[in-house]
């Protein structure tokens, strides 16, 4: 099967997606970028890896990545391999080359987890992939909802250069959130942040 290998590009959310999210995937050789729609509590779970955030108790997919470890395995790929009437369909590929089907997200939130490589197939690139017109600065639209762009690191490192203060009021509010499981609070406190850093601003 051909495939691609992808980067996890952004998480972004819409007022009009009752709770779910858009996990954005980019082609790691290439321009192509691929959407797929996911839960808020897969994408807490890939976005408090992503930015090595510890909750005080471990989340599902933690708990997945030490029940593998007692049993001496690991996770070495995740592989989005399919899609079917607007479903995808993922692969966890295990140490033994042992495979198990998975949701795209939880496979993805697994994988991080170990660093490991996340593909897609060629396929399934070709009927959802798109490339866009700017690969600077993508908007993120679903379904006509709030727009969320997805800038360079060097501008997104910038911006938080011109508000320290702010951003040092917003992490330490998403600490305690954090400390305090209060996840729900910790995602939009993540968003604020993320906006900042996109040179968004905080609203």
């Amino acid at each position: 099967m051909d495939r691609v290998q992808v980067e996890i590009l952004g998480i972004s959310t819409s007022p009009s997606s009752n709770g779910a999210y858009a996990l954005v995937l980019k082609e790691t050789d290439g321009e192509r970028r691929i959407p797929i729609i996911i839960g808020g509590f897969e994408a807490q779970a890939i976005a408090l890896e992503m930015e090595g955030i510890q909750p005080p108790r471990p989340l599902t997919h933690d708990l997945v990545k030490s029940i593998l470890e007692a049993l001496s395995s690991s996770v070495i790929e995740a592989s989005i391999s399919e899609l079917k009437d607007g479903v995808f369909f993922a692969i966890l590929k295990l140490a033994d080359d042992q495979e198990i089907d998975a949701r795209p997200s939880d496979a993805i939130a697994v994988s991080i987890r170990y660093g490991a490589p996340i593909y897609v197939s060629e396929d399934v690139m070709k009927e959802a992939g798109f490339i866009p017109e700017d690969d600077d600065t993508e908007p993120i639209d679903e379904g006509g909802g709030e727009q969320t762009e997805v800038r360079s690191e060097a501008k997104a490192t910038a911006a938080a250069q011109r508000k320290p203060t702010k951003l040092e009021e917003l992490q330490d509010a998403l600490d305690s959130a954090i400390k305090n499981e209060d996840y729900e609070k910790a995602a939009g406190l993540r968003d604020e942040l993320n906006k900042m850093k996109m040179g968004g601003g905080v609203n």
